[in-house]
């Protein structure tokens, strides 16, 4: 309450101040004046009170007094922030010092100056006093200098600010500006010197179009006339000749000749055709489009190693199983092993515990087990959904090596009839793993460095490129790392080159928004749900197109033209998530949240990939769009839980 009632008596008597000195008149009753001078009036917004009050400081500091409202205002702006030492003296002592330097610099040029039909004391009392010192020691530019350098000095005391960061604060925005304009000049520069080189090829052109036209009007008509009746001869045209002996036709064919050797080289203005069957992006991608006769790699491209076959040892896992019953019966958890489960890489124990044994007990040992069977790590899967077991994954002593060749020569891959066919790896049993992406529809993955989250990523890239053609799936690939993504630069299945220019980035990110909603314009007008159907119903007015024009060729109307062509799949992969948050958070985010939520009936589906998978990265709006996730090893139990919004992922073995 105090405060408020403080601050509300220092904002009053800085409009008290504003109004008084700004509507100061010379002839008003004031300290100074000839008492003898009655005025007509009071000229004074305030009255007598703000008359006197004018008066007495213009009296005493001349045109500096006209810093007290702003002074009054520093002081308000420091109490209501409660800096005290600024209230009590710096602020004030500051605005003292403006005050006399303002007054005595404005006494060095003149006496008085005019102000709102008065005359104004230029540095009153106090100034002139100030003044006329140093002007008995140092002339009058000397006397500048010292004025400039204590209002400087007053000035930092006032408002609190250095001149350092003031200098850098205008430094940095001038150079951003001189960047700006620069920048500008150059794109004005470069447009003007296309506009130069347009108009000189036009005049060309017209030049060379005028000298071919008098040239050939300048030509003996005779010649003309031999040269016509020799092309005549020589091409039948089917047209009746006309009559030479007659003199007036033939004056008739000679100028017709003319005419038309006239119009022959005169330039040729062709109208622009418009494109009824494709829009401007299906142009773009007819741009980029390849042959029919695209051809899937073949297999032989992946290596091939030799598996060996890992001989499993049934007395060492035997050993483990009573190892673990052991150590949890150790803790009073009472259960049995039920069944071991080896695979490639881990080995599953599934572990029934005893009725009324809490899961929260079994998860809370992973330490003490993976300390008593001497692993890297153990990982709880507490329950086994569907199943009345708790699954304990130990890593094996040797893991095979799980090779790509494998996942895109198995049964599951081959057959799959979706173009966005993912080889993601093998299960615990050493089964591959074959998921279809457009299910998903969007996948984010996360995990440290060196944890195999890039081989997984071209993995999964090489799995579409065999099982897609460049008319099926394009890819928009964003590269912050440049190295990662840059070996698919030759690739047809490209929409453009890798970016790696994050500020070129958001804007690929932009287009595939853009993109999203012209698709779901044409699904609007054609009354359909997704890209698969539009396809199909392309596909099948080309159909029935060709089969008209196969019973009628000379049968083809509007209807008969094709809709255009069926529209590919476009996945955005984007290979470090954090670079490019980095950059334009704000757009980034609203680009994405806008394609995971609305671009997998558009048939545009997205790939991230962080290796910092921290809450200033993958934001909320961010993770309740990507359902699907894969988690790689994490570097502490609060990435795992914000990618996988459950612990363990920090407990993986890597390597994939």
């Amino acid at each position: 309450m105090k405060k408020e009632l403080i601050s509300l008596l220092l904002l009053f008597l800085i409009i008290f101040f504003a109004v008084s000195l700004f509507s100061f008149h010379a002839q008003d009753p004031a300290i100074g004046n000839d008492p003898l001078i009655v005025p007509a009036g009071i000229h004074n917004l305030f009255g007598l009170v703000g008359a006197h009050v004018a008066g007495f400081f213009v009296f005493l500091f001349g045109v500096g007094a006209f810093w007290i409202p702003v002074i009054l205002s520093l002081i308000t702006l420091w109490y209501i922030k409660e800096k005290s030492s600024r209230v009590m003296w710096l602020t004030p002592a500051g605005g003292m010092i403006l005050m006399i330097c303002t007054g005595a610099g404005f006494f060095l040029f003149k006496d008085a100056y005019a102000f709102s039909g008065t005359l104004v004391p230029a540095g009153g009392w106090v100034g002139s006093t100030v003044a006329g010192f140093l002007l008995t020691y140092v002339n009058s530019l000397g006397c500048m200098i010292v004025l400039v350098f204590f209002a400087v000095i007053g000035f930092i005391f006032a408002t609190g600010i250095s001149m350092v960061t003031l200098g850098t604060m205008v430094y940095q925005k001038t150079s951003v500006l001189a960047a700006v304009m620069l920048r500008e000049l150059k794109q004005f520069s470069g447009y003007l010197g296309q506009g130069i080189e347009q108009m000189k090829s036009g005049w060309q052109s017209y030049r060379m179009a005028r000298e071919a036209r008098s040239m050939t009007i300048d030509m003996p008509r005779a010649l003309i006339q031999n040269q016509t009746s020799t092309d005549s001869s020589q091409l039948e045209t089917g047209l009746p000749h006309p009559d030479t002996s007659n003199s007036k036709g033939a004056r008739d064919q000679d100028e017709q000749d003319a005419i038309d050797l006239d119009d022959v080289f005169s330039p040729t203005i062709v109208a622009p055709q418009v494109d009824t069957t494709e829009y401007v992006s299906d142009r773009v991608l007819a741009d980029i489009r390849q042959p029919e006769a695209f051809k899937l790699p073949p297999i032989s491209f992946l290596e091939e190693k030799v598996k060996i076959r890992r001989e499993i040892d049934t007395d060492k896992l035997q050993q483990k199983a009573r190892i673990l019953e052991t150590k949890l019966n150790d803790f009073n958890v009472k259960g049995d092993v039920v069944e071991i489960l080896p695979g490639p890489v881990i080995t599953t124990f599934e572990y029934r515990p005893a009725p009324g044994i809490k899961l929260s007990k079994i998860t809370g040992l992973s330490d003490d087990l993976a300390l008593a069977l001497s692993a890297v790590s153990i990982r709880i899967v507490a329950p086994i959904p569907g199943r009345d077991v708790v699954g304990i994954e130990i890593p094996n002593d040797e893991r095979e090596m799980v090779n790509l060749r494998e996942m895109v020569a198995s049964r599951d891959f081959i057959q799959s009839d979706s173009m966005l066919t993912l080889g993601l790896g093998k299960d615990l049993m050493g089964r591959p793993v074959i998921t279809k992406m457009d299910k998903m529809p969007h996948l984010l993955i996360a995990g440290a460095t060196g944890t195999g989250k890039s081989v997984g990523l071209n993995a999964m890239i090489i799995s579409l490129l065999y099982k897609a053609t460049p008319d099926d799936v394009k890819f928009i690939m964003i590269d912050p790392k440049r190295i990662e993504l840059s070996v698919y630069n030759d690739i047809p299945h490209l929409i453009s080159p890798v970016v790696t220019d994050m500020k070129k980035a958001t804007n690929a990110l932009f287009w595939a928004v853009k993109e999203m909603e012209r698709r779901y314009e044409l699904l609007e007008e054609n009354g359909l749900r997704n890209l698969a159907q539009y396809n199909d119903m392309v596909r099948e007015k080309n159909r029935s197109r060709a089969a008209r024009s196969a019973d009628d060729p000379e049968h083809e109307t509007g209807d008969d033209l094709p809709v255009s062509e069926p529209l590919p799949y476009i996945v955005v992969i984007v290979d470090e998530l954090s670079d490019l948050m980095m950059v334009a958070s704000k757009d980034v985010e609203f680009a994405l949240t806008r394609l995971a939520q609305m671009a997998r009936a558009a048939g545009i589906h997205i790939i991230i990939a962080t290796q910092r998978p921290s809450a200033d990265v993958l934001t909320g709006t961010i993770k309740a769009n990507f359902p699907t996730r894969i988690s790689f090893q994490v570097s502490s139990k609060i990435d795992g839980r914000i990618i996988m919004d459950q612990g363990g992922a920090e407990s993986l073995l890597g390597n994939g």
